[in-house]
């Protein structure tokens, strides 16, 4: 099923909002959302390699600087 929005009519404001309350919808009831296998997949090498000593964890705050001294 495909919503019927007017989307050629939004604003990327009004689009932006819409993706918001959407979210903010799907995060109230999230063991309604099952996740695709291959995150746990994911998440399972990540691990691995985090106790192999192949990767450290980074502080979010640190890697969010980063993030915007290599984009900006």
């Amino acid at each position: 099923m495909t919503p019927d929005l007017p989307l050629e009519k939004m604003s990327v404001e009004d689009k932006i909002l819409t993706m918001e309350a959407l979210w903010d919808s799907l995060c109230r009831d999230p063991e309604v959302i099952e996740s695709p296998a291959w995150h746990g997949e994911i998440l399972a090498e990540r691990l691995a390699a985090m106790e192999r000593g192949e990767v450290e964890l980074e502080d979010l705050e640190v890697a969010k600087r980063k993030i915007r001294e290599q984009i900006g």
